[in-house]
C-alpha cells in the first residue's frame, strides 16, 4: 500500500505553488476536509505557536491522509520528539523553527530520515501507510523521499549560512519566518523592507544551486508576496484559520449592517 500523494511535491514537481493553510485554532476530522475544499495543498499545524498537541495534531493529520491536504507539523525547535510522534501518527513532513547554522539543519535532517540517511527510530506501521504493515526497508526509503523537511530562516545568521544550510542532504525546504527576520533585523512588521527583499534574493540563489526549495511565511501582503514569489518563493504559507475566519466574519457583518 503507497503513502497517499503528497501535494506539495506533486504541485513543486508541475512548477506551481504549494499553498499551505494555517492551523492554529481549528481541531478535529473536518480541518482538512475545510482546507482542501478552499483550494489548499497543504496544512501548517502550528505546535509552536498554536496550543496544538501532539493527539490534536496527529488527528488532524489522519483525517487530512485521506481528504486531498498533505499534513505538515511545525514543531519547537527543541522539540525533536514531537515531531518523530506526529510523523509516526499521521504527518507527512516537519518544519522546523529558527534553524540558523548548517548544523543545526543537518541535526534536523538527521532527526527526521530514517538510516542510512538520518537516525529515526522505526515505530512499526505508520498512519502513512493506513496500518498496513509494509516492507520496513522499502517503506524507510519511501518514506525518506516523501516526507519533507523544512528549515526555517528568522535571522540575518540563517540568511548569511543560507548556502551552507541549503546544501545539506536531507533538507528539502529553506522557508522564511518573515515576521521573526524583520524583527531580528530590528525592523519588526516591516516586511517590504530593502533588507528583506536582500534576503529573499540571497536565500532564493542557495536554493536554485542546491536543488532546494523556498518557503515564504509572515507575508500576506498582496503587494509584497508576489515580488517574492516571483524571486521564487513555492512553498507558500497562505494565512492561518483565525485570519481567514476573521476576514470572512468581518465581511459578512459590514455587509448585514449595512442594510439595517
Amino acid at each position: 500500500m503507497p503513502v497517499p500523494p503528497n501535494r506539495i511535491r506533486q504541485r513543486l514537481a508541475e512548477g506551481g505553488l504549494a499553498l499551505g493553510f494555517g492551523v492554529n485554532h481549528l481541531r478535529g476530522s473536518a480541518t482538512g476536509m475545510i482546507a482542501a475544499a478552499a483550494g489548499f495543498d497543504w496544512l501548517f499545524i502550528d505546535m509552536e505557536h498554536g496550543a496544538l498537541s501532539v493527539d490534536d495534531a496527529s488527528q488532524i493529520s489522519i483525517a487530512a491522509l485521506s481528504q486531498g491536504v498533505t499534513p505538515i507539523v511545525r514543531v519547537c525547535k527543541d522539540a525533536v520528539h514531537e515531531g518523530t510522534r506526529c510523523l509516526d501518527n499521521g504527518a507527512m513532513g516537519v518544519v522546523v523553527p529558527h534553524v540558523d547554522t548548517a548544523g543545526e539543519a543537518a541535526a534536523v535532517a538527521r532527526a527526521y530520515r530514517f538510516p542510512p540517511q538520518g537516525e529515526r527510530s522505526w515505530g512499526g506501521p505508520p498512519f502513512a501507510y493506513g496500518l498496513h504493515a509494509p516492507d520496513a526497508a522499502a517503506a524507510q526509503a519511501e518514506l525518506n523521499r516523501e516526507i519533507l523537511v523544512a528549515c526555517m530562516i528568522e535571522t540575518p545568521l540563517a540568511v548569511a549560512n543560507a548556502e551552507a544550510i541549503a546544501a545539506v542532504p536531507g533538507v528539502d525546504v529553506l522557508m522564511f519566518g518573515t515576521s521573526d527576520l524583520t524583527a531580528t533585523m530590528g525592523i519588526a512588521g516591516q516586511v517590504g523592507h530593502p533588507d528583506v527583499r536582500a534576503a529573499y534574493e540571497a536565500v532564493g540563489a542557495a536554493c536554485r544551486r542546491h536543488g532546494k526549495v523556498m518557503g515564504m511565511g509572515g507575508v500576506y501582503d498582496e503587494k509584497v508576496a508576489p515580488d517574492y514569489i516571483a524571486l521564487g518563493a513555492r512553498f507558500i504559507l497562505s494565512g492561518n484559520d483565525h485570519a481567514f475566519l476573521m476576514a470572512g466574519a468581518s465581511q459578512r457583518a459590514r455587509f448585514l449592517r449595512g442594510l439595517g
